[in-house]
Order: structure tokens, then C-alpha cells, then sequence
């Protein structure tokens, strides 16, 4: 089960107190202070990692929090410092002030952190006060409390093409074609209810594909499953528009993408205005598709291509063109 928002608390940990000691040894009469710091308060820090995909475990476990430091003994000696909590999020998740809203990390890559709450700083010992006129200090300062934050997490799946289209174009099957993903596949509406992941792997590149619950006029007002499934998309470089294509006349489908743009730009312009690849569906219920994709490319000033979900044809090619639309890592 995708869960894609949460909202926890962290509380770094308290600085350990410093200790009010006097050496004492047989035979000096005059010792002086060794009263030890306090140890440091633990910090709280976010850490992605590729083997999460979910913040599903932040629904069990609202509360997170960092060690306290030890307070300081004699002998001069500090405290232990408390243990850091680190805390694992699925690469992709974006921590944020509850409160303001603030981002705090965008936390993308494998193994990237984020020291989101710093622990207490240890109080000082006694023998920090010793002077040339006060021999026998019996001051000693407490640690500092740590910080508590309660924050909002957002997962925002990391692909490389975004599958958008109406329920029942056939996303899905799209899906399960061009990788060996297995999503569930049925005749009716909203077969998918959350963002499904597959990978096409050819020679030494891979591709990561996310097709996400489909769309209808008026999302943006939270008809059929709304916008929220959109952010999934939002990191995508290219975005595939699936379109079914076994109907309607070239001024109908032109109308569907429309609507889909439409639906893009009322969540942001930003997203509407990624590159984009219009696929039609279904070529083999209709011989004359590929004259109408010829057709509704040169409308809409943009690369169309025909392919069957179902038989498979035109799959291999859509796969090539996906792989020299999106730019290699690193470049």
C-alpha cells in the first residue's frame, strides 16, 4: 500500500548537565575541581533509501526521538553522548515545517541526509570555572534542551516518464508491456488506485516508468480520484499522454489530450509544460490510425505514435523512443 504524506514528531536529545566535583587524594589537603561536561544530546537526521517506497511505516510510529547525553562525573571525565536517530525515508520524500510549511530537505539520492533537529549541547563542569580567585568553584551550567519539530512528509515518486491518461486507456496494460511490472488490469474504471512502477532495461540503461490513476475533466475540483496522484509525475523529465485511440475523430482525440493539458496546468504550469509523447491505443481495432496520428501531430504540434496494448505492435519502437527522449543520468 502506497502511502505518500505523513506527519511525525522528532525531539533531538538534551545536552547531559555538567557535574560539580573536587579531586581529592590522600596527602594534598588542597584539591581542586574536576567536575566533567555533559554529554551532547543526540541529533535526529533523514536518510533516503532505494529499498523504501512507502512512508506507510510513519502511520505506526508517530513519535521519534534522539538520546539524551549523560551528565559529567569527576575525574574530569564528560559524559556519554546520546546515540543519533536516524530516520529512513523513501528517496524522494520532502521534509517540511508543519507549521510554516518550510522545506527543510528534498531528500533525492540513495544514502543523502539531513540533520533536521541538532541535539542539546552538554553543560559545562566545574573545573570550567576554576580562576586564580575562585579556587572552588561550585558552579556548573545544565545541558540544553534538545529541539522538538513536528513535521510533514510528502513522497514524490522519482521516475523518468510519467503515464497520464483517461481511465481505461489502457495505461496499465502499457505498463506490464514495456516492463515486467504486474499491475492489476480490469474493464472498469479507476482499475488503478495508486501509482504503479516499472522498469524497461535495454542494454546498460534502465527506464523507470510511472503510471498513475487516470484522470478525468474536473480532477482539479476532486472529481473522480483528483490531482493528488499528480506530484508522483512532477519529477518526470517526459511525460507520456496515453490517448484511446480505437474512436472518435481527429478533433475528438485532439479534445482529450486538451482536456488532459488543461487538467496538468490547473495543478501547475510547470507540470503542462514538460515534453510530452502522445501515444494512441488500440491500432489494431482501427487500421486507419496511423493516418489520424499523422494527422493530430501536425494539429497539435506535437510527436504522436500508435501502438496496441493488447497485441503488442508498435511496443518495441515506443520503448527505443522513450530511451532517446529521456536524457542518460548525469548529463
Amino acid at each position: 500500500m502506497l502511502k505518500d504524506e505523513a506527519e511525525i514528531v522528532v525531539r533531538s536529545g538534551d545536552g547531559g548537565n555538567g557535574a560539580v566535583s573536587f579531586w581529592r587524594e590522600k596527602y594534598i589537603p588542597e584539591g581542586g575541581p574536576d567536575g566533567g561536561d555533559g554529554g551532547q544530546g543526540g541529533d535526529v537526521l533523514m536518510e533516503a533509501s532505494q529499498h523504501l517506497n512507502t512512508l506507510l511505516m510513519f502511520y505506526r510510529r508517530h513519535h521519534w526521538k534522539a538520546e539524551h547525553g549523560i551528565k559529567g562525573i569527576g575525574g574530569n571525565c564528560t559524559g556519554k553522548s546520546g546515540e543519533d536517530l536516524v530516520v529512513h525515508v523513501p528517496c524522494g520524500t520532502i521534509v517540511r515545517l508543519k507549521d510554516t510549511g518550510e522545506i527543510l530537505a528534498d531528500l533525492t539520492r540513495h544514502g543523502q541526509r539531513f540533520t533536521v533537529a541538532a541535539g542539546g549541547r552538554g553543560g559545562r563542569g566545574n573545573s570550567r570555572f576554576k580562576s586564580s580567585t575562585n579556587q572552588t568553584p561550585m558552579q556548573s551550567t545544565p545541558g540544553s534542551r534538545g529541539a522538538e519539530l513536528t513535521l510533514a512528509l510528502e513522497l514524490k515518486l522519482i521516475a523518468d516518464v510519467g503515464i497520464i491518461g483517461f481511465p481505461n486507456a489502457g495505461k496499465s496494460t502499457l505498463l506490464s508491456r514495456l516492463s515486467h511490472a504486474k499491475p492489476k488490469i480490469a474493464a472498469y474504471q479507476f482499475t488503478t488506485l495508486e501509482p504503479q512502477l516499472g522498469v524497461i532495461e535495454r542494454d546498460d540503461r534502465t527506464l523507470v516508468l510511472a503510471d498513475i490513476p487516470g484522470l478525468i475533466e474536473g480532477a482539479a475540483e476532486g472529481k473522480g480520484l483528483g490531482h493528488q496522484f499528480l506530484r508522483h509525475v512532477e519529477r518526470c523529465p517526459v511525460l507520456l499522454h496515453l490517448v484511446d485511440g480505437s474512436d472518435g475523430t481527429m478533433a475528438e482525440l485532439k479534445k482529450r489530450i486538451q482536456v488532459l493539458n488543461r487538467e496538468l496546468k490547473r495543478y501547475t504550469p510547470e507540470l503542462a509544460a514538460k515534453p510530452q509523447l502522445v501515444v494512441l491505443n488500440k491500432i489494431d481495432s482501427r487500421p486507419d490510425l496511423d493516418e489520424v496520428a499523422t494527422k493530430l501531430a501536425k494539429s497539435i504540434k506535437a510527436e504522436v505514435m500508435c501502438i496496441s496494448g493488447v497485441s503488442g505492435q508498435g511496443i518495441p519502437e515506443l520503448a527505443n523512443r522513450l530511451l532517446q527522449l529521456v536524457p542518460p543520468a548525469g548529463e
